[in-house]
């Protein structure tokens, strides 16, 4: 008999995490090896930011604290959706987790019975599909071809939408992509939505704050507020505050799927970190200059990498919206051998191959359900990313 459960069977470990975990062993090694594979900024978290945690420390803030969070941290993220996003959310519609990861999966454990459908644009982050599907739910991808700068299409959402549909799940930039939607953009696939009444939307807005070139992303709520009471719109500090390791991500929505989040989180972690909660609403009411400088350095970096990316023979890659991620085609590259004598047959044989003979880690397509590219996230030094489009381009030039 198994010890584990049959659902555990269903999915997969996260194909992210286990690329970084092969590159830091390589690294543990001895190996020269530049890690483009997680989607974790290289900057510190902003000063004021832990000044506030070292405060909450030292005044005792080590107490538990109501499950969805202190009413101080609510307080403050219902303050920036309305900031922010142009959403009104009051305390009592918001929930504070650990991690954006368990926001979602709150959410899908609290409302999805066996078959019920979640449609998710394809490509997408690893976890969507799995944390669906650990919920009993069928994910239902949908492709978005590089054609359409990888953005859903209006006809394709309702083409997927059926009886079963219970959830449509949106990532705005997306992860692995870095597409962004506007509110035009947006406005097409709202107008679906709203002829189909059983349809809830959960639109993951965490990477809203780093988008390029003057283009602004949007938010379903915002955009159409008739949306609002079947809406949950997922955020976090971990992106854009450079707080990945504290472990805080938070939602808004009605009354009812908070409280069912709630009641679900009340006998999983309980509540999140206090001192990460304190330190959040310094983060949400502090200063946000930090942000503004970090994007900046984010968009010198995109443009750097996407125009060696163009010039390594066999890959194509267009200029994302936003986030900290390119998805460069390597369609070009297969069907080659390499330098080191290894067939390169799909896109996991290129990454593991660049990995092995020039030791830069990336994640190939098909962990985010769309095979023929790979990730590569631009959240490194400068530098680093100089030496590593240069291994890159070293190996499309050696394939034969």
């Amino acid at each position: 008999m198994s010890l584990t459960a049959e659902r555990l069977d269903r999915i997969q470990p996260s194909l992210t995490i286990a690329i970084s975990t092969v590159a830091r062993r390589m690294i543990a090694e001895g190996k020269n090896v530049i890690s483009l594979s997680q989607g974790e900024p290289d900057f510190d978290t902003p000063r004021n930011i832990k000044d506030a945690a070292i405060r909450a420390i030292e005044g005792g803030e080590t107490k538990y604290t109501d499950v969805a969070g202190t009413q101080a941290v609510r307080k403050a993220v219902a303050e920036k959706f309305k900031r922010e996003s142009g959403i009104d959310y009051k305390p009592e519609e918001i929930i504070v987790s650990t991690g954006a990861k368990q926001v979602l999966f709150n959410a899908m454990v609290a409302t999805l019975n066996a078959g019920d459908e979640v449609i998710i644009p394809s490509p997408c982050w690893v976890s969507y599909p799995d944390i669906v599907t650990l919920a009993d739910g069928k994910p239902v991808l949908v492709p978005c071809s590089q054609n359409n700068g990888f953005k859903l299409r209006p006809e394709d959402l309702e083409a997927a939408i059926t009886p079963k549909t219970r959830w449509f799940m949106l990532n705005n930039p997306c992860n692995p992509t870095g597409a962004a939607y506007n509110a035009e953009e947006l406005k097409a696939l709202t107008d679906v939505l709203l002829r189909h009444p059983h349809v809830w939307v959960l639109t993951d807005d965490i990477y809203d704050k780093l988008a390029y070139d003057g283009f602004k992303p949007a938010t379903i709520a915002a955009v159409e507020p008739k949306l609002k009471d079947r809406t949950l719109t997922v955020h976090g500090v971990s992106k854009s505050y450079a707080m990945t390791g504290w472990r805080i991500g938070f939602a808004g929505g009605p009354v009812p799927l908070i409280k069912a989040m709630d009641k679900l989180q009340s006998q999983s972690t309980s509540n999140s970190n206090s001192i990460a909660q304190a330190a959040t609403v310094e983060a949400l009411t502090g200063p946000q200059e930090s942000i503004e400088a970090m994007r900046k350095v984010f968009e010198e970096r995109r443009d750097l990498v996407v125009d060696a990316l163009n010039k390594a023979p066999g890959m194509h890659c267009t200029k994302p919206e936003g986030a900290f991620y390119v998805y460069p085609s390597v369609q070009g590259c297969l069907g080659k051998t390499s330098k080191g004598g290894k067939k390169i047959e799909t896109d996991e044989d290129f990454a593991l191959t660049l990995l092995a003979e020039e030791g830069v880690a990336t994640v190939h397509g098909a962990a985010f359900c769309y095979p023929g590219y790979i990730r590569i996230s631009y959240a490194n030094a400068t530098d680093e990313l100089r030496e590593a489009m240069t291994r890159i381009q070293r190996f499309c030039q050696g394939l034969h």
